[in-house]
């Protein structure tokens, strides 16, 4: 069947000046990687499992978590498959390249693009991958990985990640939970002595999960060793029931990500045998002794890990609502510019422009921030390995306020082009709400952005002291040392070296006025947790100010740097560059000019800058979006920005087969009825065969 393009859109990508495909490449890494990330994507999305008959609003809980759980085995199933033919990139199995295999397998399988299109309410299974084989490559020893790592890959058990707890969240030092060591039996005995104390939150807890990592108080010699992490059994292999002393449930419906799971999880004498706790970094020997780890932030390296998978998956969300979101644009026409004219495109008003293009740009700001930043964990990984834990500091310091500033404003950002969209974004079957409500929870959960900003501007603040005293300074705020000079601004030029020396400058400001502040506190008698307290504000617009500075900086460094691209493609980056930095300069105009010479007409000229950088983004902002190249199922709407014609037809078409739908839904529910208890059994039927060839380590060394 022959497919005619919508004339507004075939217009729009008429006027493109570089070749899309050429981005493509460029967003997904290489051509190579275009081609394999198109071979899933048909893959996957061509699985009527993976498809939902009926819309999850139509589905009662049950439903939902039974659908959900029927996806999450059909893509293990294929995972499998994948692997099974070559084609999985996960074809070495060593202890030296899992992590890289896993986190493809999570980016793109489980997040992202395909991942939210396949599991768009989330899946009980994804903590498994992203969270409880981490932790286990992370803090366990060879030998723990060697046996546990075969069983979890296999399905042969089903993790989860229990660390938040109902009255402790990111506050990890504060958690209640107790594993107190008895060295008569060999066995660490976990209790919740509150009921603040129970686990919740973890997904897949609810009821898919028999295996969790727990993250409780080490009790050892009648001395409490801090947070520590272990490996414990929630239900019977055989019967999934929970086992005794385990207190489990769900926790109930969300404001997204339903199909989770989340769970909660207390302990009443749960004993589990010493060899559980996972001891890469810190052990507890038979007589109880203790031996302490060499850095006490060596325990936090799964949370680090997931905040920095979320940046780049935050890109993947964004650039989704803002494909939406222009694509509709192109296509819907409202009023007129000027009497006597056809009605005009509204991607042709300023106002939307404004709502549609710097969210655009951040799309960009986010994706190179989270290929560098993803760079530097895995060389700061490695270094690890060899007991080297100077640029650890630097590494959290970084994955905090990026995770913080990412997630923020790209919830903001997605809801900016909801409303962009008029009544069709407040559809469901826009995407839009549903991609908001996955990412405002990225806003919460690995971290309270707040919080995070805070433990960015606690080692801004060590930087700044460390910058004042001429010591050296890692990389990521060198900046500082010769701005705590007070070195005389330059005169402001509006080129992007200046910009995002104005950027720095304005961190740079914050930092010193923020330990100024708090250092006067002190003198006048505040403790320093008083004072630290007082200023928090301060600080944590340092610490955001500081983190945009990097996101421009990374950005204008990359986009120089390009020698791969076509001029005409180049040109465009730059365009969204410059617009990405010029705009964070308008939004906060009042700290630029309290930190720069910057003067109203300087100030007039920028903000001109900025309206023609949108004009010039305006003639290539649907090629961009267009070069995606990803199927409407991948970016999942139904009918409000089609590349077809006839798109209100398509939308009139969507509406009547969602009524069809629920109609049927309500008359036989679903026909596949599945029980969760029974749907945990069938991972029987998913045990990979040959477990073997996930060696790790000699299993018999047990």
């Amino acid at each position: 069947m022959t497919v005619t393009i919508n004339a507004d859109l075939r217009r729009e990508r008429e006027r493109c000046s570089f070749d899309p495909m050429e981005l493509t490449n460029f967003w997904d890494g290489s051509k190579a990687k275009t081609s394999h990330r198109h071979e899933l994507e048909n893959f996957f999305l061509s699985d009527p499992i993976l498809h939902d008959k009926i819309p999850a609003k139509y589905k009662n809980h049950k439903e939902i978590y039974e659908g959900a759980i029927m996806k999450g085995c059909r893509v293990l199933q294929k995972v499998q498959q994948l692997h099974d033919s070559g084609k999985g990139g996960m074809d070495v199995f060593s202890k030296r390249h899992l992590t890289k295999a896993f986190v493809v397998l999570c980016r793109q399988i489980l997040g992202g693009m395909l991942g939210s299109a396949i599991l768009k309410d989330g899946n009980p299974l994804t903590l498994h991958y992203v969270m409880f084989i981490p932790a286990i490559m992370g803090q366990g020893t060879v030998e723990q990985q060697g046996y546990w790592i075969s069983r979890a890959w296999s399905c042969n058990i089903i993790g989860t990640y229990a660390q938040t707890e109902l009255g402790h969240g990111t506050f990890i030092r504060g958690l209640e939970t107790t594993a107190t060591y008895d060295p008569e039996t060999k066995e660490f005995v976990l209790n919740s002595p509150t009921l603040t104390s129970y686990k919740w939150w973890p997904g897949g807890l609810g009821h898919t999960a028999n295996y969790a990592i727990v993250v409780a108080q080490l009790y050892t010699k009648g001395e409490c060793r801090g947070i520590h992490a272990f490996i414990v059994q929630l239900r019977d292999e055989n019967t999934h029931e929970p086992l005794p002393g385990i207190k489990i449930g769900e926790i109930g419906t969300k404001l997204g990500m339903n199909a989770t799971n989340n769970g909660f999880l207390g302990f009443e004498n749960v004993r589990i045998p010493r060899e559980h706790m996972l001891m890469k970094n810190s052990q507890v020997l038979e007589d109880g002794t203790y031996v302490k780890a060499p850095s006490d932030k060596l325990t936090y390296g799964t949370m680090m890990f997931v905040r920095v998978v979320l940046v780049r998956d935050i890109s993947n969300y964004l650039s989704k609502a803002v494909t939406i979101a222009i694509r509709y644009s192109a296509v819907r026409r409202q009023s007129q510019i000027k009497p006597d004219e056809p009605e005009s495109q509204i991607m042709d008003y300023v106002t939307q422009q404004y709502k549609l293009f710097p969210n655009l740009a951040a799309c960009f700001a986010f994706r190179m921030c989270a290929d560098w930043i993803w760079e530097m964990y895995n060389n700061v990984t490695a270094e690890l390995d060899q007991g080297e834990l100077e640029r650890l500091p630097e590494l959290h310091a970084l994955a905090c306020c990026l995770k913080a500033v990412a997630s923020s404003d790209g919830a903001t950002g997605i809801e900016q082009l909801r409303l962009a969209c008029g009544g069709h974004g407040y559809m469901d079957a826009s995407n839009l709400p549903a991609i908001y409500g996955l990412v405002t929870a990225t806003c919460t959960y690995e971290g309270e952005n707040t919080v995070l900003l805070l433990q960015t501007a606690r080692y801004l603040v060590k930087a700044w002291r460390q910058a004042i005293g001429g010591e050296p300074l890692p990389p990521t705020v060198g900046y500082l040392a010769v701005l705590s000079r007070g070195v005389k601004q330059r005169p402001w030029k509006n080129t992007l070296s200046c910009i995002v020396q104005a950027h720095q400058a304005v961190a740079a400001g914050k930092i010193r006025l923020a330990t100024e502040n708090m250092d006067r506190r002190i003198r006048s008698g505040t403790s320093p947790e008083d004072a630290w307290n007082k200023t928090s504000i301060e600080l944590a617009h340092c610490a955001e100010s500081h983190c945009r500075a990097f996101l421009v900086m990374r950005f204008v460094e990359n986009v120089r740097g390009l020698t791969s691209v076509s001029k005409q493609l180049r040109e465009v980056l730059m365009q969204l560059c410059e617009l990405y930095s010029i705009y964070w300069v308008l939004q906060r105009l009042g700290d630029f000019l309290r930190s720069i010479r910057l003067n109203p007409e300087l100030t007039q000229f920028n903000g001109r800058q900025e309206r023609n950088f949108r004009t010039v983004t305006r003639a290539h902002g649907k090629c961009v979006v267009f070069a995606r190249k990803s199927p409407p199922t991948a970016i999942s709407y139904l009918a409000v920005c089609r590349r077809v014609a006839m798109v209100w037809e398509k939308r009139r078409c969507a509406a009547r087969v969602i009524y069809i739908a629920a109609a049927q839904c309500e008359r036989k529910r679903y026909a596949h009825r599945l029980y969760a208890t029974h749907c945990i059994m069938q991972f029987n039927a998913l045990r990979f065969p040959n477990p073997g060839r996930f060696h790790f380590c000699d299993r018999s060394q047990h």
